[in-house]
């Protein structure tokens, strides 16, 4: 059986443990999703609020005008993928490299599922 101190001792570990992931969950990284148009096709990429601030800005014009500048960029491409409890998700799926020379527009793009922050 357990004694009142286990059940204690237990009690304050599972609350922490809660209050933990919780305060992870809190600090989530926000995703800036972006379309990218070019020639052939059209992707949509996911950059955080730090990596656009290294690019100069923190919208389409500062993406299109880095990439413009620097005449490429790796990001990462999303894609709609189920989770693990069967929910739609827009995803990471693979770092790319994108050239200023196929990449017509860059756009704003919204999704109504969750975003996923890239490693």
């Amino acid at each position: 059986m357990f004694s009142r101190c286990n059940l204690i001792t237990g009690g304050a570990f599972a609350l922490l443990a809660l209050v933990g992931a919780h305060g992870a969950w809190a600090q989530e990284v926000k995703m800036n999703l972006f379309k990218i148009i070019t020639v052939k096709d059209e992707i949509v990429i996911g950059l955080s609020a730090e990596e656009l601030k290294s690019l100069g800005g923190n919208d389409a014009s500062a993406v299109a005008h880095a990439l413009a500048q620097k005449g490429d960029l790796t990001v990462w491409q999303y894609n709609v993928h189920r989770g693990a409890n069967g929910e739609l998700q827009q995803a990471p799926t693979a770092k790319i490299g994108l050239l200023a020379n196929s990449s017509l527009r860059v756009e704003p793009y919204t999704t109504p599922y969750t975003v996923l922050p890239h490693p």
